[in-house]
């Protein structure tokens, strides 16, 4: 039976869609997750649910301990991971509340720890594949949920991953539009890395939330602007998750 983690972002940092919740308090060796894992199922799947900035949204993205995350899942015992994620569109076509199928990602981080390794067995370093870094199997149930329930939605898209808390200058939006970037996040990596790590397939559901601030003929994007919109369309990411778990 599959066990199936769901790492929940901006807007979904505590959403009610477990049945017969339940807090679990986890340690790992790199520390705490922040708040503690919610135990539940969907469909009668075991699922469990972290926050991935805290369920009172208290953690900065440079200081999400995301290896404390994913270590706690796969403790846990999860087969796969589904993560949901709020981001910014550099593309026009890429619309306020489509849903975007994550492929690829560029990390533009500087600050995170991005491997469990600190150190190699000797004769054994681990480089971990990264050439594909999202699951294709749980790639094409989101994309499948998505043509199902008639959501707005992009089957790929490069989401580049910056360290925030800032957003980004207008320069560094072109520049990363340039570069083949379709999205834009401060949560991606190292946290796919991490997964990819572990052993653990993952997958990501983002939501466009706001066009950045590459566009000059609207205003640059707002923390405001991004909850409004995740609010009015979360429960496309929702039903998508239940979706997915629930024909695993």
């Amino acid at each position: 039976m599959p066990v199936i983690g769901i790492i929940g972002g901006s807007g979904l940092d505590n959403p009610d869609i477990l049945d017969n919740p339940k807090d679990l308090f986890v340690s790992t060796p790199y520390g705490s997750p922040t708040s503690p894992v919610k135990s539940g199922t969907i469909a009668g799947t075991q699922v469990f649910l972290v926050a991935r900035h805290g369920r009172d949204h208290i953690t900065p993205p440079t200081f999400v301990n995301f290896r404390a995350k994913i270590h706690a899942l796969k403790e846990l015992g999860c087969t796969a991971i589904l993560a949901t994620t709020a981001v910014g569109s550099l593309r026009q076509e890429i619309k306020r509340g489509d849903l975007v199928v994550l492929d690829q990602f560029i990390d533009f981080t500087r600050r995170r720890p991005v491997s469990f390794y600190e150190k190699f067995e000797p004769h054994s370093p681990a480089h971990t594949p990264m050439a594909e870094p999202f699951d294709a199997a749980l790639r094409d149930r989101l994309i499948k949920s998505c043509e199902k329930n008639n959501y707005p939605h992009h089957s790929a898209g490069t989401v580049v991953t910056i360290e925030g808390p800032r957003f980004s200058t207008r320069a560094e939006s072109n520049m990363f539009r340039m570069w083949g970037a379709d999205v834009i996040n401060m949560s991606t990596a190292p946290e796919c890395i991490l997964a990819a790590e572990a052993g653990i397939p993952y997958a990501a559901v983002a939501m466009s939330t706001d066009y950045d601030c590459w566009k000059t003929d609207e205003p640059p994007v707002t923390w405001d602007e991004i909850l409004h919109t995740f609010k009015q369309n979360v429960e496309k990411v929702t039903g998508v998750l239940q979706d997915v778990i629930a024909g695993l």
